[in-house]
């Protein structure tokens, strides 16, 4: 059965499934890493920067010393979710596959760091929902769309405009921004390397990485 450009299997005929009790868990994997893992949720509109602030946190982990992934959604979107369209349905199906995946990267004891617009409220809440009380820091990349659509790095602001992208986020199709963020940064009034450090300062005070790092 297809809904919104997604396959989807009758409950029913699913056998039973049991997620296995694993030996060695996250902690255990993290330890050796010397941090605590967690996801680093990046939500905002297409322009906003997050693309841009993601890669600068992770290099500056990296120079930390800290083991790190990074799901940037235009890769997935080429890859893991090349079959799905931009109906509500099909970003609903982008999300959760993304944050299963992020969900095993951080049993491998990752710092994982996603990166994708994740327009809706109640998608992101349902990937919030995977991960533990303090495994999930949501960070709202926010520029006003103004901004976005001067910057409008890829053209597609203007192609949306012009009725050639339908759904796209900001002109066709809503985006509801978080309403209360662990993180809030604003790309219009700073500069990457400042918002990035303000990223990994909010690590340091959770306890995920060390407060030298």
């Amino acid at each position: 059965m297809l809904c919104g450009g997604i396959a989807l299997s009758h409950s029913h005929h699913r056998p039973a499934i049991h997620r296995p009790v694993l030996t060695l868990g996250k902690d255990a994997r993290a330890r050796i890493k010397h941090q605590r893992p967690l996801v680093l949720w990046l939500t905002g509109l297409s322009g906003a920067g997050k693309s841009s602030i993601a890669d600068r946190v992770e290099q500056k982990l990296w120079r930390c010393g800290c083991h790190t992934m990074l799901l940037d959604g235009d890769a997935l979107r080429s890859g893991l979710n090349r079959d799905l369209t931009f109906s509500d349905a099909a970003r609903a199906e982008n999300i959760r596959r993304t944050a299963e995946v992020a969900r095993l990267m951080l049993e491998a004891g990752l710092i994982v760091i996603c990166s994708l617009i994740s327009p809706f409220r109640r998608e992101r809440l349902e990937a919030r929902r995977l991960f533990g009380a303090d495994e999930f820091l949501e960070v709202f990349v926010d520029a006003p769309l103004e901004e976005c659509m001067r910057r409008d790095p890829k053209g597609l602001y203007a192609r949306a405009v012009a009725g050639e992208i339908p759904d796209f986020t900001g002109i066709s199709s809503p985006y509801e921004a978080p309403e209360s963020p662990e993180i809030h940064l604003r790309t219009d009034l700073d500069d990457v390397d400042t918002l990035a450090e303000r990223v990994l300062d909010a690590l340091r005070q959770r306890g995920a990485i060390a407060r030298t790092a």
